[in-house]
């Protein structure tokens, strides 16, 4: 393929699987973003030779340079290195895989230079919907979600007029913890929670997973990426993971976009969309399956799908302070800080305490989330 990608958050797992279909289809990477994970990075640094690759952290950088010395290969370090990367002149396409809110100000740099943006970093869409989707309206650039659910439905959407679309119907695995009741989940560690059924992902995702505000938060990254209410989103859990979302038309027609579970298929139809080509991808053999079952989500043991939607109908800085409380909240539970359940009585008791402001700038957004995210540490710790 006659085409050259950066990738951002090219270590993670959503990262390294895009690294490995880019090499399958012989695109170009120009450059390389990551965090600290040396290792990944020297890999794929020698497998690509890209112009340059990026590390935030100073330390990872300096020892990065001194592995990769005897390469022409550029390292460098912080903020604006890596925003230059995701605005790189001549790439067709920019990755953005950066984990949580990080990702925010790299897709408005690779949206405002017009590029098309390949968006895995749902939190982008969550913080600052609006902005993101005005700033890609305005620049001409173009968002190909990346996130299965989000990437069915982009390919289901194919099938027929944005107008004629009724409902978006988001289908979600459960989690580790699919029937469970409250009282049950008070215990659960860590380790239990990691353990998702299906997807092999980021400590964070996975977490938020098991609480299902991961797909609240796919929530609110629909109503903006397909310009639907939030009323017109339901979530329905699909054990199988097999249709990883539908479309349903006026007419009640309902388009499914069916696969294995495989995070490369949607890196890869980003790569080459609207176009499909062989790739790594195994075929569905729907006989092995045998059936495919579907059920409510229960709001009483996962109330945090609960507020999200509530987030998403009230809009302005709330989605971004529904998102910083998340991310301390679980931070402090990985570290064996607060239980389980503690997750959604922060987030909740946060996001009542911050005031809504509407059509919000960039500055209120962060300021929102800072003030969330005090707030959450302060509640956390007195759980301590």
């Amino acid at each position: 393929m006659n085409t050259k990608i950066v990738i951002l958050g090219s270590t993670g797992s959503v990262g390294r699987q895009t690294a490995e279909v880019a090499a399958d289809l012989g695109v170009e990477v120009i450059a390389l973003a990551a965090s600290r994970d040396i290792k990944t990075m020297e890999t794929q640094a020698r497998r690509f030779k890209p112009r340059f690759v990026t590390m935030s952290d100073e330390r990872a950088a300096a020892e990065l340079k001194i592995q990769l010395a005897d390469t022409d290969i550029d390292v460098r370090c912080g903020r604006e290195s890596l925003l230059e990367s995701a605005s790189q002149p001549d790439a067709d396409i920019i990755f953005n895989s950066i984990g949580q809110s990080a990702g925010l100000e790299p897709t408005l740099s690779a949206l405002s230079a017009g590029k098309r943006l390949a968006l895995a970093n749902k939190e982008s869409i969550v913080i600052a919907g609006e902005l993101v989707m005005r700033t890609a309206k305005e620049s001409g650039g173009e968002i190909i979600p990346v996130d299965s659910e989000h990437s069915a439905i982009y390919q289901c959407l194919a099938a027929g007029r944005r107008a004629d679309v009724s409902r978006l119907l988001l289908t979600a695995s459960g989690g580790p913890f699919y029937g469970m009741k409250p009282n049950q989940l008070e215990a659960i560690t860590p380790a239990q929670a990691l353990a998702h059924p299906t997807w092999k992902m980021g400590q964070k995702i996975t977490i938020d997973s098991a609480t299902l505000m991961n797909k609240g938060f796919e929530v609110i990254e629909a109503m903006h990426l397909f310009g639907v209410a939030p009323d017109a989103i339901e979530v329905l859990i699909h054990r199988e993971s097999i249709i990883h979302s539908m479309v349903e038309y006026t007419d009640n027609a309902v388009i499914a976009q069916l696969s294995l579970p495989d995070m490369r298929l949607s890196a890869q139809y980003a790569m080459t969309a609207p176009e499909r080509v062989n790739g790594l991808m195994k075929r569905l053999d729907l006989t092995e399956i045998g059936s495919l079952t579907f059920a409510k989500p229960d709001y009483e043991s996962f109330p945090l799908l609960r507020l999200a939607y509530d987030c998403a109908k009230e809009g302005g800085v709330l989605p971004a302070a529904l998102n910083a409380a998340d991310e301390v909240a679980v931070s402090q539970f990985l570290d064996g800080f607060i239980g389980f359940c503690d997750i959604s009585r922060i987030v909740e008791r946060v996001v009542a305490k911050i005031p809504n402001k509407f059509k919000p700038s960039l500055s209120e957004l962060k300021a929102a989330s800072d003030e969330a995210m005090l707030e959450a540490a302060a509640l956390c710790k007195s759980l301590h």
